[in-house]
């Protein structure tokens, strides 16, 4: 089923998605002429590739991403160090579970590619099945580990026939993006699924 994503302030960046696969990209008045059979969705903001977070093993392996009902004993904000690491040696299953509620966090920032050396299995398995990208780490690291405001790292512009991968943030353009962050986010697509959406 084609669907067809337009953001209300980059409606000349509308992208067609057709499955996982990237259809057509161009203004949203010629993209709807075209294909009148598509779903329409329309998101507030802009449309942009979508985030690349550098630390991947920062993130996913280095920290412990609490479950909601731990929030009494551990808070809900990620645990990084060494007390994190107190966690995982007195329960290494924990980890596979830590990274998959890390990813979703990743996801509500608008994050479709991690980088870096993912060593542990279960780690690996929860990218894999989540679907992020696995890219290389830029030259220059832009700034600590975190999830927003920054890295605010973009992925390569859209192109036809490429993976249906890109993310949408409440914001009116990419200088308003760099000064709010990546929390801005209010939809993320990943092989064309919608993969996180803001209520």
């Amino acid at each position: 089923m084609l669907t067809l994503h337009v953001a209300e302030s980059s409606p000349q960046a509308a992208v067609l998605v057709d499955g996982a696969s990237v259809a057509a990209v161009g203004p949203y008045e010629e993209l709807a002429a075209a294909r009148p059979a598509a779903r329409v969705r329309r998101w507030p903001g802009i449309l942009t590739p979508g985030l690349l977070n550098p630390y991947g093993p920062e993130l996913l392996e280095g920290a412990y991403h609490p479950d909601p009902r731990e929030a009494d004993r551990f808070g809900t904000a990620p645990i990084f160090g060494e007390r994190a690491q107190e966690i995982f040696r007195a329960d290494p299953a924990r980890r596979g579970a830590s990274a998959r509620r890390g990813i979703q966090r990743l996801l509500a920032h608008g994050t479709v590619a991690v980088a870096g050396e993912l060593r542990h299995r279960a780690v690996v398995d929860a990218v894999r099945r989540a679907r992020l990208a696995v890219g290389q780490r830029p030259e220059n690291l832009p700034g600590p580990a975190s999830f927003s405001p920054s890295p605010l790292v973009l992925l390569p512009r859209l192109t036809v026939g490429g993976p249906a991968r890109f993310a949408v943030f409440d914001v009116p353009d990419r200088a308003a993006l760099v000064r709010l962050g990546a929390a801005t986010c209010v939809a993320t697509v990943i092989d064309g699924r919608l993969v996180h959406r803001r209520r």
